[in-house]
Order: structure tokens, then sequence, then C-alpha cells
């Protein structure tokens, strides 16, 4: 692109320097050329005024006299009635300028100068026009190298942008180039890494939610099947077979959620319920692992409690503070009911040695982790809590408390809304 710019503007240039160049050659030519016969004649007209004036005062008309009056180079004949020609000069070879002029007395004055000067002259000019002409390119040629890399340089670098988009580095570079089409490219550029950058953010997030969710689930899954493969009592076999399936529809339910979510995390299928039929379905979940663990989870607090929620996402939350608990705690886990105002609270403790001082109110960000875990437990429990219009909360570091926060009435909108569609 460069070579073409380079190219392009020199041959404006030499164009543009061909067309005027050309016609001033022409024009300064005829210009000296008219000008030294100009000087001619007026050279031969003082000439015959002076031997005119010779003549009145009858003094001698010689080339001694006169030689003096004459320019040097040029050559001049004065003829007197009756008397020889007067040269005064030497006779110049080849093409001439020349002029005559008559006198009063009669006489004629003849001046000649040799073409040679004006040739020399229109030389001298078309040397000064071919050195203007020549800077000129000079010139032309700086300022397109100037004009080609202001271009050139930007393109490129676009050009590596788009490059780096494609191999998903979706960092913006925010540089200008002061060129309003290419600055307009570059913010373009720059908005579409920004967006490219937030839907990975969004896919990875999904990929880490969808990890975290669907192992509690499986794993749960995953000791029902073996209880299956290790009693022969057919009783047994149909009581696990039944739980699995209902896990297996829980499941269900935390993938349907997970693409709910990825395309608005706010959409919520909040419905009022039971939370002691939550509360149930956990304790039956976990209790074979907290007795491989040797260890108890046990429920207390007010009984037939009702929750506005998504009993799917609230029974995610607790599984994933009751998972946390069995990885990171110690002692009895246990689920308090408790009411405060217009919500209900599901408190989640252990008896272990709580929350360490490093990780603090930072526990429930994303990456912040303890004992090698992956770190958006906790994080993922939040967003599910806060989608359906409740919070997650540490009560309390040591031993570690979290309350899960819901509300007990619907909320207003909801309400409006039923009444709208009532009438």
């Amino acid at each position: 692109m460069r070579r073409r710019l380079i190219q392009s503007t020199l041959a404006v240039v030499l164009v543009v320097i061909a067309v005027f160049g050309v016609s001033l050659v022409i024009v300064e030519t005829r210009t000296i050329t008219e000008s030294a016969r100009e000087r001619v004649e007026s050279e031969a007209v003082r000439l015959a005024s002076i031997v005119d004036s010779r003549l009145l005062l009858e003094e001698k008309v010689t080339a001694e006299v006169l030689r003096d009056q004459v320019t040097e180079d040029r050559y001049v004949v004065v003829r007197l009635p009756g008397r020889a020609p007067i040269e005064i000069g030497g006779k110049p070879e080849g093409e001439v300028i020349g002029a005559s002029a008559s006198g009063e007395e009669g006489e004629t004055v003849t001046v000649q100068e040799p073409s040679s000067s004006v040739t020399r002259e229109v030389g001298r000019t078309l040397l000064i026009i071919g050195l203007v002409a020549l800077l000129a390119v000079i010139a032309a040629v700086l300022l397109a190298v100037r004009q080609a890399n202001r271009l050139a340089s930007p393109l490129t670098d676009l050009a590596e942008t788009a490059e780096r988009l494609g191999s998903g580095d979706p960092r913006p570079r925010h540089r200008r180039y002061g060129v309003p089409e290419l600055d307009r490219v570059a913010d373009v550029l720059d908005s579409s890494a920004e967006r490219i950058a937030r839907m990975l953010t969004a896919e990875r997030r999904l990929a880490a939610d969808a990890s975290h969710q669907l192992r509690t689930p499986l794993t749960a899954l995953s000791m029902r099947l073996e209880e299956i493969t290790l009693t022969d009592d057919l009783e047994t076999v149909k009581d696990e077979a039944t739980i699995a399936l209902a896990q297996v529809e829980r499941l269900t339910d935390v993938v349907e959620r997970l693409l709910t979510n990825s395309r608005d995390p706010r959409t919520g299928s909040a419905v009022t319920f039971d939370l002691d039929e939550v509360i149930q379905q956990q304790l039956a979940e976990w209790r074979p692992a907290y007795r491989s663990a040797g260890r108890a989870i046990v429920t207390s607090g007010k009984r037939h409690l009702r929750a506005v929620g998504t009993p799917g996402a609230v029974a995610q939350v607790l599984a994933a503070l009751i998972e946390n608990s069995l990885m990171h705690g110690g002692g009895t886990v246990a689920l308090r009911t408790r009411v405060t105002g217009n919500q209900v609270v599901i408190e989640v403790t252990d008896e272990g040695p709580g929350v360490p001082a490093d990780l603090g109110a930072r526990i429930f960000e994303r990456a912040i982790s303890g004992h090698n875990s992956t770190g958006i437990g906790l994080a993922v429990a939040r967003d599910l809590a806060e989608a359906d219009g409740g919070r997650l909360e540490m009560l309390q570091a040591k031993p570690a408390v979290f309350g899960l926060f819901l509300s007990r009435t619907p909320p207003q909108k909801s309400r409006d809304d039923h009444r709208h569609t009532v009438r």
C-alpha cells in the first residue's frame, strides 16, 4: 500500500510538472526572444539619434566615436549618404537578432546580436525551472512517504487488532490515529472486543457454574446408585430408585435453570413453597455422605414455614452450604429456621474452625476459596439466592454461620399483576 500511495502521488506531481513546466518553458522562451529583439531595436534607435545629433552639429561620425556607445557583443553598421558604411564590432556568425533604425539626416543604423545570447538565457531559465521541478519532486516524495506511513501504519495496526480478536484475545487497544475514518474503524473494533470479552466471560461463568451445580446432584445420584448395587432388598432398591429418580428430576431442573440464567440471570420462577419439604429433601440426600464421614446433619427451628422462591434454586443454595460444611467444617451440621420480620431465615452452621480471617468478606467472590476448592460454590449460591429476590450472607465467621434470607410474601408487583389479570 505504501508503494501505491507513493507511486500515485509521484505520478500526479510529474503530470503537473510536465503540463505546467512545458507551458512555462514555451512562455519563457518567447519572452526572452521578444525581450532580446526589443533591446536590439532600442539600441538601433538610440544609436540613430546619436548619429543625427552629431550630423546636425557637423561633428565627425566615425567608428572610434561610436564604439563607446555600442553594447559589447553587438555588431553595428552605420550607413551615411555618400559615405562608406561604418562597422563597429565583429560580425556574428550563424543566426542573429537584428534591427534597423533610420535618422532624420538619411542615415541608417543596423544592430545585430548573436542568438547564442538568447540561447544562454533560455538555458539558464530551463535550469532554474528544472531545479524547481526537482525540488517539487523531492518534496512530493517526502510528503507521499509521510502520508503513506500515516495511512498504512494505522491500517496495519487495525489488521493486527482484528487478528488478535480472531485469535481469542478480546482486549480493546483504545488507539486512535487522528484520521476520522480510521478512528471510526478503531471504535468499532474496540466495541466488538468489549462485546466478545463479555460473551467469553459469560460462557466461562456458565461453564464454571454448570461444573459446580451439576457436581453435587451427580454425587448424590451416584451415592444412591451405589446403595442400590450394595443391597439385595427389593424394598430398599425401590426406595433408593425412587429417590434417584427425584434427584434426576432436580438435576434436569438445574440444567434448565442454568440455561435460563445464561440468557437472563434475573429470570426467575418464584413461587410460594413449603420450606420443610426442601430441607427434608436435602437432609435425606446428604445424610449418607455425612455418615460416611462420621458426622451428623440435623435440623431445628420453626416448622411449617412457607417462603417465596424457586424450590430448585433454594435446594441448590442449601446443597452448596451443606457441601461447604462437609468439606471445610467439622462436627455436627445444623440447619435452623427462624422468622425475622417478613423474611424466613435458614441458618447453616457447623462446629468447625470457621472461615479463615484472610478470606473474611471475600468468601462470596469467585476464585476465592480455601483448601484448593473451585472457589465458585458460594458465589454461585449467592447469585441463585439473589435471582429469586433473596440474599445469602455470612452471619458469623467462627464457627461459620451462613444465613439464607427468603421473603414470606410475593413481591408487590406480582400482586398488582394478579389483580390486573382478575379484573
